[in-house]
């Protein structure tokens, strides 16, 4: 099922890249905190470089000034998530996290069968704003969508 505006975020655990793989738990990403995470289908696909990662990347003063961390998630390795965020000059507050086998994605209920395109699965394209592990605003793409997800709509929906 897939979560909601006013359920807590599912406790799943991801991957980041600091001095080897660690592992995050999501209570310790929302926790107390307000956070925006977005997550693309994957790292270095067309979408997710030129537009989806560049503008949360361009516009992260303005979360910052809302006091809204920032992390961005997609079904690869910490590796690749890595290479990505180096490849992209993305800050180092904006939170790159791997889901590589979709654990997380899953217990949001938002994942997606993309083996037709040679992929596996993945996680659709959306954007949620959390306060405290509680879910205030989600906004899923349509296929092959990118609107609803993107920083600009998410920072006027959070205000």
């Amino acid at each position: 099922m897939t979560i909601q505006v006013g359920d807590r975020i599912p406790e799943a655990t991801v991957n980041v890249l600091k001095d080897g793989v660690q592992a995050v738990s999501s209570a310790e990403i929302f926790d107390g905190k307000k956070v925006v995470l977005f997550s693309v289908p994957g790292a270095f696909t067309p979408t997710c470089s030129a537009k989806h990662l560049p503008g949360y990347t361009k516009h992260m003063q303005a979360f910052r000034d809302r006091g809204v961390e920032v992390a961005c998630m997609a079904v690869n390795d910490a590796f690749v998530m890595d290479a990505w965020a180096k490849a992209q000059d993305t800050p180092d507050d904006l939170l790159m996290l791997a889901d590589g086998n979709a654990g997380f994605t899953e217990a949001l209920g938002l994942e997606m069968d993309a083996t037709p395109f040679g992929m596996g699965r993945r996680s659709k394209r959306f954007a949620l704003y959390a306060e405290d592990g509680v879910v205030r605003n989600l906004a899923i793409e349509a296929p092959g969508a990118f609107r609803v997800s993107s920083a600009e709509a998410m920072l006027e929906a959070i205000g």
